[in-house]
């Protein structure tokens, strides 16, 4: 369910941009400095806006510098890094490890096990640092299995457990008044992509038979009433962030917010579309 906080690229000026970049960069060389190489293949945007989040609300010291790196071989990139970044580091491995365990306990695919496998001594080196949050997380990924597995059909009820995950790693540990603001927009965030990912891959789960939790739901909605279930979603998340103390990188967040978070499932209507020659499609 992860790929949907990211920026829209499109429209941010050069500096937003690199600021960005930055960022994500950032997070890469700490995911590699803290539990290895292989780790970096777990980085994903969504962390990034945990990072630009946590900053912006705290404004910790931050060291930045150029480099060269396997995926940037010739020109030398900008990174940034403080604090947040080690954290987001370790939530990107023990979201990548849990999420890589119950795909193999579910499915079976071998890949995962090799994957989870992979990072396993990482995981446990994040259980040791967070114990309390590491099994709340693990709490949540076993009640949406077992959501799954009974063939749950009422979306809210996967929406509001990944919402309480999402809201877990969002809480860091500030003060209790703002603490309390950015779980619930964690929360809320994590419902909005729930139900946008069940969205994207409604037609597919259809095709293939597999557990979708807008299947009975969105038999009788039009792609419209989706849309604007989404839209509600997000409207949400946004209400409680622009309610943030927020200064530094904050256009950079609203864009992920008001846009990017749209990005995949745009091209996804779009290739619909393209598939039934230009006709509407529903969700």
């Amino acid at each position: 369910m992860f790929g949907y906080v990211i920026a829209d690229r499109d429209n941010m000026s050069d500096e937003q941009v690199e600021r960005y970049r930055a960022v994500y960069c950032g997070l890469c060389r700490s995911l590699k400095s803290r539990h290895g190489s292989l780790a970096r293949l777990t980085l994903n945007y969504d962390m990034t806006f945990l990072v630009l989040l946590l900053s912006s609300m705290c404004e910790p010291e931050e060291e930045q510098g150029t480099e060269r790196c396997f995926m940037h071989p010739i020109n030398e990139h900008v990174w940034c890094v403080n604090r947040f970044t080690d954290y987001a580091a370790d939530m990107t491995v023990a979201l990548a490890y849990l999420n890589f365990l119950d795909d193999w306990r579910d499915e079976r695919r071998v890949i995962r096990r090799a994957e989870a496998g992979a990072l396993r001594g990482a995981y446990e080196r994040v259980k040791e640092r967070y114990p309390q949050r590491c099994a709340y997380i693990e709490e949540r990924i076993g009640e949406l299995s077992e959501l799954e597995s009974r063939g749950e059909t009422d979306p809210d009820a996967g929406a509001r457990c990944f919402g309480r995950l999402l809201g877990e790693v969002f809480d860091y540990g500030l003060d209790e008044l703002w603490g309390q603001r950015v779980r619930r927009l964690g929360e809320e965030l994590g419902e909005f992509v729930y139900v946008m990912d069940a969205v994207v891959d409604l037609p597919e789960d259809r095709t293939h038979g597999r557990y979708n939790p807008l299947s009975e739901y969105a038999r009788d909605k039009s792609g419209e009433e989706l849309r604007a279930m989404l839209t509600m979603l997000i409207g949400e998340a946004a209400a409680l962030f622009e309610h943030l103390p927020l200064v530094k990188d904050v256009d950079i967040m609203r864009n992920v917010l008001y846009s990017g978070v749209w990005l995949r499932y745009n091209m996804e209507m779009e290739k619909r579309n393209e598939k039934e020659g230009g006709a509407a499609v529903e969700p």
